[in-house]
C-alpha cells in the first residue's frame, strides 16, 4: 500500500510540475487516463480464423506543449465469430459430436480471445474545437499482438480437451504489429467532456506457436493479420489549471 502511494505521489507531482497556461487559448502540457472501445473487422489472415470482434483497452497519454502525442496502451480482443470450425475433425463422430467421459455429446463452446499492447506516438494538428489543444489526431504503434480460440467445456468433460490437450486446438498466434489512429481529440475547457474518435488500422506480423493435434504438425508459416475498425475513446485529463485572473 505503502508502495502505491508512492507511486501515485511522484505521478501526480510530474503532471502538476508543469506551469500552465489557459487552455482556452494555449497549447498546454497534459496528461490523458483512456478507456477505449473499438468494433473490428479482420483482414489478412486473421479474417480466414475470425469473424467481427470487439476491442476495449486502456492507455495513459501525453500531450505536449507543442502537440505532440505519445503514450503506452493494452486493449483486449474479445468475440464469438469463428470461421475456423473444423478444428475438432479428428476427434469428432462422423456428425461432429465430441463425445465425453458418460458416452455423451460434449459441449464445447469457441470464442476469440487476444490483446494489443503497444507504444503510441503521434501529432494533434489544430483544427475546430474549443481551443488550439483540440483537433485531428494521428498516431502510430509499434507493439505486440496475440490472438488464439478460446475453447470451454464446461465441468471438463471432455477427456480430449483436458488440461494440456486443449493448447493443440486453440491456434494461439502473437508477433510483432503495428497499429495507425486517424481521428479527432476533443479537450473539453473544463475536463467534463473529452474525448477521442476515429479510425483504426492494425497490421499483425505473427507466426502459429502451437503444434496442431488436428493436423499433426506445427504451422511454422508466416501469417499477416489485419484488423481495422471505429474507436471511441473517453478521456480524464490532467493538468494543472491556470489561474484566474481579475482586473480591476
Amino acid at each position: 500500500m505503502k508502495k502505491n502511494s508512492i507511486i501515485l505521489f511522484f505521478l501526480f507531482s510530474f503532471i502538476y510540475a508543469f506551469p500552465q497556461a489557459s487552455i482556452k487559448d494555449s497549447n498546454i502540457f497534459v496528461s490523458l487516463f483512456s478507456a477505449s472501445y473499438t468494433l473490428q473487422l479482420p483482414g489478412g489472415d486473421m479474417a480466414k480464423r475470425f469473424g467481427l470482434n470487439s476491442n476495449i483497452g486502456g492507455a495513459f497519454s501525453l500531450k505536449d506543449k507543442k502537440n505532440f502525442f505519445y503514450g503506452a496502451e493494452f486493449n483486449f480482443l474479445f468475440g464469438s465469430k469463428l470461421k475456423e470450425d473444423n478444428i475438432f475433425d479428428s476427434i469428432s463422430t462422423d456428425i461432429g459430436f465430441i463425445i465425453d467421459g458418460s458416452g455423451e455429446p460434449a459441449e464445447i463452446y469457441l470464442f476469440e480471445r487476444g490483446f494489443y499492447l503497444g507504444a503510441k506516438f503521434g501529432k494533434v494538428f489544430k483544427g475546430f474545437g474549443p481551443n488550439p489543444n483540440s483537433g485531428f489526431l494521428l498516431t502510430m504503434s509499434p507493439g505486440f499482438l496475440q490472438h488464439k480460440i478460446r475453447i470451454e467445456n464446461p465441468n471438463s468433460s471432455a477427456y480430449q480437451l483436458r488440461g494440456d490437450y486443449k493448447k493443440g486446438y486453440d491456434r494461439l498466434t502473437n508477433g510483432f504489429a503495428l497499429n495507425e489512429f486517424v481521428g479527432y481529440l476533443y479537450l473539453g475547457n473544463k475536463r467534463l467532456v473529452s474525448f477521442i474518435i476515429g479510425f483504426d488500422f492494425t497490421q499483425g506480423f505473427t507466426q502459429s506457436r502451437r503444434y496442431d493435434f488436428d493436423k499433426k504438425k506445427r504451422d511454422t508459416s508466416s501469417r499477416f493479420d489485419l484488423l481495422y475498425g471505429f474507436k471511441v475513446c473517453w478521456l480524464i485529463p490532467m493538468y494543472k489549471r491556470a489561474p484566474d485572473k481579475y482586473y480591476y
